[in-house]
Formats: structure tokens, sequence, C-alpha cells
């Protein structure tokens, strides 16, 4: 889990380019989805931090975003995970 705070933007575009960031969260509400959501584009830089995998963020104990990662979301909220 890497900080919004900790990275520069040259470095974070670098990152994103070499595929070892793939996935960005809220850290105060523990939610985790796409580089590209419009809920995530919106949150504090404070408040970002980025994942290389999906397995990175649920063992950060995060869950799926409910508006870009829609039937994650589903299953996880059924206790399907």
């Amino acid at each position: 889990m890497l900080s919004h705070l900790e990275i520069g933007p040259e470095d974070l575009h670098q990152k994103i380019h070499q595929k070892r960031i793939s996935l960005g969260g809220n850290l105060k509400l523990k939610i985790y989805g796409k580089l590209n959501c419009k809920s995530g584009k919106r949150m504090k830089k404070q408040n970002r931090v980025f994942f290389s995998s999906e397995e990175e963020a649920i063992e950060h104990n995060f869950r799926p975003c409910g508006h870009c990662m829609k039937s994650k979301y589903k299953t996880w909220k059924n206790g399907l995970v």
C-alpha cells in the first residue's frame, strides 16, 4: 500500500504505466477501486492510497467500490468474500 502523499506525480505516472499500481483506495473508508473511478477521483489526496493488486487491497481489509466494481461489491456485500 502506497500513500498518495508519499509519491510524486512523475513517479506515480511511471508506476501506473509500468503496471506496478493498478488500484486506488480510500484509507478512511477502506474502499478500493479502479484508477479511473469517478468516486476515487474526488477523494482527498491525504485519504488516497494505491495498491499493486486486488489481493493487496483485500489483505489490508479494504472492500470493493460499489460504483466501478459492482459485481465484486455485490459478492462482498452478500458475504461471499
